[in-house]
């Protein structure tokens, strides 16, 4: 008997098999079954599908920072807790006017006209109550106030005052920053329903759209994207979420969005992906969210917002691309968001990346890649089989040039390029034109360095001159302090 783990999003299930019939019947149940809804971690909304259990003593944590809990709840606990708050506050207060009128006895001399009390006009709780209400909130009709006759009353007002200034600025400040939160500029971001995969700029690149419903802009806008796969560990262990991150644009600053306009995403498929080795096929039994984090500052606000989203495998289109959106106006662009999530199907390879790499590493020869003009694999087969002719028939200002005595090894590995460049150079022979071509050497150099040496007047032969002439060249080289100012002149003019 032996137990399988099958992994259906969150949900496992323990098949039993074995080599009797039963067993037999058990995975044909099992694999008959319908599969189970797809448990996400992030949302389409961007809320996180996360609880947590079991905390214990840290409780206490959310009591030291209370504030951030109270804006974290509902909106319906914080205007319970509001109302509470200030119920509670009032009829402490007023309990404690009614309780010094009522140990002073003032509640029995009230509509005595010849006796002080604490408080003017205040013989039951209700009248305590209304001259709370008009203290704190410093309505003052005059009717009831506070007398000198009164210490403990004096005190009871000092009190109040820091008590209720504490609590409107705890209370009111919680819930200015409750309605003030970006969240819901959040929902005004919107994020295509599906992802897509298919070629762009001749690469398999994933793709996905983001856009601005509202004028305002987001300020400083970047994008994160966030692979969740379940993987083990060649120790063993096994992890449920691990996160990887794709890149989206990191190195050349595209994920820094100036979003005025619906844009689209990309994350191109490569061998550093962890899509290298995702295809068509492979996405029926792949299983991975992709999280995506837009993050901004709101430019009436100053907050900093945060927009999520997250696409399964199932959201994940292959050989699809998204349908413009954009459309020139007379003097503006008009954005259509009714083709905002539509997409259409493109030519698109079913192979992953790793299987075409492999597939072009078995189709190309082993010696080299293939030359695709048959005229220049033909000059490029007599160009190595003469380099040895070549190499000694290249002048020797040619030789120095190239600063190198293995020379013909080096144009040997040189030639093995992809494509030959064909260069006009004038007169020069065909095969000082397939050298001049090897990379490396810059081509106007040496155009220009194999012109002047082949136009150069002390290469021609020295006969055709006059006898003083060939003594002054002494073989070739020219002694311009023995030659008379005349001829020298004429020579240089010539040589210019």
């Amino acid at each position: 008997m032996s137990a399988l783990r099958r992994k259906f999003g969150d949900d496992y299930q323990v098949v039993t098999t074995s080599s009797s019939g039963s067993g037999f019947h058990q995975q044909q149940a099992a694999a008959a079954a319908p599969r189970r809804k797809r448990q996400r971690f992030v949302d389409k909304n961007g809320r996180c599908n996360v609880q947590h259990g079991n905390l214990g003593s840290e409780t206490s944590r959310y009591l030291s920072d209370l504030f951030t809990t109270l804006v974290d709840l509902k909106w319906r606990w914080n205007l319970f807790i509001f109302i509470l708050t200030y119920t509670v506050a009032w009829l402490f207060m007023a309990s404690m006017w009614w309780l010094i009128a009522y140990m002073r006895g003032d509640l029995n001399k009230a509509h005595d006209d010849n006796y002080t009390p604490c408080v003017a006009n205040v013989y039951n709780f209700p009248s305590a109550f209304l001259f709370f209400i008009e203290t704190e909130a410093t309505i003052g009709y005059g009717y009831r106030y506070i007398t000198d006759k009164c210490p403990e009353g004096i005190i009871l007002f000092l009190f109040q005052s820091i008590l209720g200034s504490i609590v409107d600025a705890f209370l009111i400040g919680c819930m200015f920053i409750k309605m003030s939160q970006p969240k819901k500029r959040a929902e005004t971001l919107m994020f295509s329903e599906h992802a897509v995969i298919s070629m762009r700029d001749g690469k398999l690149t994933l793709m996905f759209r983001v856009g601005n419903l509202r004028n305002s802009h987001m300020v400083s806008a970047q994008i994160r994207c966030k692979l969740l796969k379940s993987r083990q560990t060649p120790e063993g262990e096994f992890l449920p979420l691990d996160q990887l991150e794709l890149d989206v644009g990191f190195s050349t600053g595209a994920d820094q969005l100036f979003l005025v306009s619906p844009l689209t995403i990309c994350h191109v498929i490569d061998a550093k992906s962890p899509f290298y080795d995702l295809s068509q096929r492979s996405m029926q039994t792949e299983q991975f969210e992709i999280v995506v984090i837009l993050e901004g500052i709101v430019e009436t606000t100053g907050m900093t917002c945060q927009a999520r989203t997250s696409y399964t495998e199932d959201e994940v289109l292959w050989g699809h691309r998204f349908f413009p959106v954009i459309s020139l106006e007379e003097g503006f662009f008009k954005v259509d968001y009714s083709q905002f999530h539509a997409t259409f199907e493109v030519p698109t390879t079913p192979y992953s990346v790793k299987e075409q790499e492999e597939m072009l590493l078995i189709s190309s020869p082993l010696i080299g890649p293939a030359v695709s003009n048959s005229k220049e694999r033909n000059n490029s087969v007599e160009c190595l089989d003469g380099l040895d002719d070549i190499s000694t028939k290249i002048p020797s200002k040619l030789q120095k040039m190239t600063g190198r005595e293995d020379f013909p090894k080096k144009l040997l590995r040189m030639s093995s390029t992809t494509s030959e460049k064909a260069y006009s150079i004038g007169d020069l022979p065909m095969k000082l034109q397939r050298i001049s071509s090897v990379p490396g050497n810059s081509e106007e150099k040496l155009v220009s360095k194999t012109t002047k040496m082949m136009s150069d007047p002390m290469s021609q032969s020295v006969a055709d001159l006059p006898p003083k002439l060939q003594k002054l060249s002494g073989g070739g080289a020219r002694m311009e302090g023995k030659i008379p100012p005349k001829l020298r002149k004429m020579n240089s003019d010539r040589f210019t």
